[in-house]
Protein backbone atom coordinates (compact mmCIF):
# COMPACT_ATOMS: atom_id res chain seq x y z
CA UNK A 1 0.00 0.00 0.00
CA UNK A 2 1.21 3.73 -0.30
CA UNK A 3 1.96 6.41 2.10
CA UNK A 4 -1.25 7.22 1.59
CA UNK A 5 -3.73 4.51 2.45
CA UNK A 6 -6.83 4.57 0.82
CA UNK A 7 -8.11 2.22 4.21
CA UNK A 8 -6.86 5.27 5.95
CA UNK A 9 -8.45 7.79 4.23
CA UNK A 10 -12.09 6.19 4.69
CA UNK A 11 -11.30 5.85 8.18
CA UNK A 12 -11.69 2.02 7.93
CA UNK A 13 -9.67 -1.24 8.38
CA UNK A 14 -8.12 -3.15 5.61
CA UNK A 15 -9.94 -6.49 6.46
CA UNK A 16 -13.95 -3.94 6.21
CA UNK A 17 -16.27 -5.49 4.60
CA UNK A 18 -17.82 -4.24 1.44
CA UNK A 19 -20.69 -2.84 3.22
CA UNK A 20 -18.56 -0.80 5.70
CA UNK A 21 -16.15 0.26 3.27
CA UNK A 22 -20.09 1.91 0.98
CA UNK A 23 -20.89 3.29 4.82
CA UNK A 24 -17.67 5.29 5.33
CA UNK A 25 -17.89 6.44 1.75
CA UNK A 26 -21.20 8.03 2.15
CA UNK A 27 -21.11 9.20 5.44
CA UNK A 28 -17.74 10.97 4.48
CA UNK A 29 -19.04 12.47 1.38
CA UNK A 30 -22.20 13.92 3.16
CA UNK A 31 -19.55 15.28 5.88
CA UNK A 32 -17.13 16.94 3.33
CA UNK A 33 -19.99 17.67 0.77
CA UNK A 34 -18.94 21.13 0.54
CA UNK A 35 -15.39 20.58 -0.29
CA UNK A 36 -15.09 18.89 -3.50
CA UNK A 37 -11.30 18.27 -3.30
CA UNK A 38 -11.67 16.64 -0.33
CA UNK A 39 -14.67 14.72 -2.20
CA UNK A 40 -12.37 14.14 -4.61
CA UNK A 41 -9.78 12.38 -2.65
CA UNK A 42 -12.73 10.17 -1.04
CA UNK A 43 -13.74 8.95 -4.48
CA UNK A 44 -10.01 8.17 -5.27
CA UNK A 45 -9.34 6.39 -2.15
CA UNK A 46 -12.74 4.35 -2.99
CA UNK A 47 -12.01 2.90 -6.25
CA UNK A 48 -8.49 2.59 -5.18
CA UNK A 49 -9.91 0.12 -2.25
CA UNK A 50 -12.42 -1.49 -5.07
CA UNK A 51 -9.14 -2.16 -7.42
CA UNK A 52 -7.77 -3.72 -4.91
CA UNK A 53 -10.26 -6.36 -4.01
CA UNK A 54 -10.81 -6.79 -7.75
CA UNK A 55 -6.94 -7.76 -8.09
CA UNK A 56 -7.26 -9.91 -4.76
CA UNK A 57 -10.37 -11.59 -6.06
CA UNK A 58 -9.20 -12.59 -9.52
CA UNK A 59 -5.92 -13.97 -7.69
CA UNK A 60 -8.15 -15.97 -5.26
CA UNK A 61 -6.89 -14.30 -2.33
CA UNK A 62 -10.80 -13.18 -1.40
CA UNK A 63 -14.45 -13.59 -2.58
CA UNK A 64 -15.86 -10.34 -3.29
CA UNK A 65 -19.66 -10.32 -2.83
CA UNK A 66 -21.30 -10.14 -6.37
CA UNK A 67 -23.39 -6.84 -5.18
CA UNK A 68 -19.83 -4.93 -5.71
CA UNK A 69 -19.66 -2.99 -8.99
CA UNK A 70 -16.10 -2.21 -9.86
CA UNK A 71 -15.20 1.55 -10.71
CA UNK A 72 -14.46 0.38 -14.38
CA UNK A 73 -18.20 -1.93 -14.44
CA UNK A 74 -19.93 1.50 -13.37
CA UNK A 75 -22.41 1.85 -16.29
CA UNK A 76 -25.54 4.41 -16.49
CA UNK A 77 -28.43 2.74 -15.43
CA UNK A 78 -30.70 3.08 -18.78
CA UNK A 79 -33.23 5.42 -18.75
CA UNK A 80 -36.65 4.51 -18.42
CA UNK A 81 -38.71 4.24 -21.23
CA UNK A 82 -41.32 6.86 -22.27
CA UNK A 83 -44.95 6.39 -22.36
CA UNK A 84 -45.88 5.15 -25.28
CA UNK A 85 -46.68 8.56 -27.51
CA UNK A 86 -50.37 8.66 -28.16
CA UNK A 87 -50.67 7.06 -31.92
CA UNK A 88 -50.76 10.19 -34.13
CA UNK A 89 -53.36 10.20 -36.65
CA UNK A 90 -51.89 8.99 -40.58
CA UNK A 91 -50.35 11.52 -42.90
CA UNK A 92 -52.98 11.35 -45.44
CA UNK A 93 -55.60 11.97 -42.51
CA UNK A 94 -53.77 14.66 -40.86
CA UNK A 95 -53.61 16.26 -44.40
CA UNK A 96 -57.35 16.26 -44.81
CA UNK A 97 -58.63 17.20 -41.55
CA UNK A 98 -58.65 21.24 -41.38
CA UNK A 99 -58.99 23.29 -38.20
CA UNK A 100 -61.11 25.86 -39.28
CA UNK A 101 -61.67 29.96 -38.09
CA UNK A 102 -64.90 31.12 -36.74
CA UNK A 103 -65.22 32.35 -39.87
CA UNK A 104 -64.60 28.74 -41.74
CA UNK A 105 -67.46 27.54 -40.41
CA UNK A 106 -69.94 30.45 -40.31
CA UNK A 107 -70.34 32.14 -43.75
CA UNK A 108 -70.99 28.06 -45.35
CA UNK A 109 -72.85 27.60 -42.75
CA UNK A 110 -74.99 30.75 -43.70
CA UNK A 111 -74.83 30.23 -47.30
CA UNK A 112 -76.06 26.34 -46.92
CA UNK A 113 -78.69 27.31 -44.73
CA UNK A 114 -79.95 30.15 -47.13
CA UNK A 115 -79.94 27.16 -49.93
CA UNK A 116 -81.71 24.75 -48.05
CA UNK A 117 -84.55 26.96 -46.84
CA UNK A 118 -84.83 28.23 -50.64
CA UNK A 119 -85.28 24.12 -51.24
CA UNK A 120 -87.64 23.81 -48.44
CA UNK A 121 -90.25 26.58 -49.50
CA UNK A 122 -90.16 25.41 -53.07
CA UNK A 123 -89.14 21.90 -53.77
CA UNK A 124 -89.38 22.26 -57.96
CA UNK A 125 -86.13 24.04 -57.28
CA UNK A 126 -84.02 22.14 -54.97
CA UNK A 127 -82.17 20.61 -57.88
CA UNK A 128 -80.89 23.93 -58.51
CA UNK A 129 -80.21 24.87 -54.79
CA UNK A 130 -77.79 21.13 -54.88
CA UNK A 131 -75.67 23.13 -57.75
CA UNK A 132 -75.47 26.15 -56.14
CA UNK A 133 -74.33 24.41 -53.00
CA UNK A 134 -71.93 22.27 -54.77
CA UNK A 135 -70.44 25.88 -56.51
CA UNK A 136 -70.14 27.08 -53.13
CA UNK A 137 -68.28 24.03 -51.82
CA UNK A 138 -65.95 24.45 -54.52
CA UNK A 139 -65.62 27.89 -53.44
CA UNK A 140 -65.00 27.43 -50.03
CA UNK A 141 -62.59 24.56 -50.55
CA UNK A 142 -60.44 25.99 -53.21
CA UNK A 143 -59.78 29.58 -51.50
CA UNK A 144 -58.60 27.37 -48.75
CA UNK A 145 -55.73 25.50 -50.42
CA UNK A 146 -55.94 26.76 -54.06
CA UNK A 147 -56.33 22.89 -55.01
CA UNK A 148 -59.09 23.41 -57.27
CA UNK A 149 -59.28 19.54 -57.95
CA UNK A 150 -59.12 18.67 -54.88
CA UNK A 151 -62.13 20.85 -54.36
CA UNK A 152 -63.72 19.23 -57.14
CA UNK A 153 -63.36 15.79 -55.81
CA UNK A 154 -64.35 17.01 -52.66
CA UNK A 155 -67.33 18.68 -53.06
CA UNK A 156 -68.65 15.85 -55.98
CA UNK A 157 -68.06 13.31 -52.84
CA UNK A 158 -70.08 15.50 -50.48
CA UNK A 159 -72.86 15.62 -52.63
CA UNK A 160 -72.80 12.08 -53.28
CA UNK A 161 -72.77 11.08 -49.60
CA UNK A 162 -75.38 13.65 -49.38
CA UNK A 163 -77.96 12.28 -51.82
CA UNK A 164 -77.14 8.71 -50.76
CA UNK A 165 -77.55 9.44 -47.23
CA UNK A 166 -81.37 11.51 -47.69
CA UNK A 167 -82.57 8.59 -50.24
CA UNK A 168 -81.79 6.41 -47.04
CA UNK A 169 -83.54 8.67 -44.75
CA UNK A 170 -86.66 9.79 -46.84
CA UNK A 171 -86.76 5.64 -47.57
CA UNK A 172 -86.89 5.03 -43.43
CA UNK A 173 -89.23 8.03 -43.43
CA UNK A 174 -91.35 6.86 -45.65
CA UNK A 175 -91.67 3.59 -43.57
CA UNK A 176 -92.24 5.23 -40.68
CA UNK A 177 -94.73 7.12 -41.43
CA UNK A 178 -96.80 6.39 -44.19
CA UNK A 179 -99.71 8.71 -44.39
CA UNK A 180 -97.30 11.74 -44.45
CA UNK A 181 -96.62 13.30 -47.79
CA UNK A 182 -92.62 14.24 -47.89
CA UNK A 183 -90.84 16.09 -50.10
CA UNK A 184 -87.96 13.43 -51.22
CA UNK A 185 -86.15 16.33 -52.49
CA UNK A 186 -86.58 18.62 -50.04
CA UNK A 187 -85.03 15.98 -47.53
CA UNK A 188 -82.27 14.64 -49.37
CA UNK A 189 -81.21 18.40 -50.71
CA UNK A 190 -81.13 19.62 -46.57
CA UNK A 191 -79.13 16.36 -45.50
CA UNK A 192 -76.72 16.93 -48.36
CA UNK A 193 -76.20 20.43 -47.89
CA UNK A 194 -75.42 19.21 -44.30
CA UNK A 195 -72.40 17.32 -45.48
CA UNK A 196 -71.46 19.28 -47.74
CA UNK A 197 -71.09 21.93 -44.92
CA UNK A 198 -69.11 19.53 -43.00
CA UNK A 199 -66.87 18.70 -46.07
CA UNK A 200 -65.96 22.67 -46.59
CA UNK A 201 -65.41 23.94 -42.94
CA UNK A 202 -63.76 20.97 -41.39
CA UNK A 203 -62.12 19.62 -44.68
CA UNK A 204 -59.07 20.73 -46.97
Amino acid sequence: MSAENPYKQLGINEDATFEEIQAARSRLTAEYSSDPKRQETIETAYDAILMERLRMRQEGKIKVPEGIRFAERLTQAPASTPPAAVKQSTAWLQGLIDTPTRADVLWPAGVFLALAAVSFYSPPVASLTLALGVITSLYFLTRKENKLGRAVLMSLLGLTAGLALGAAVNALLQTQFPNIPLATQTIAAGITFVILWLVTSFLK
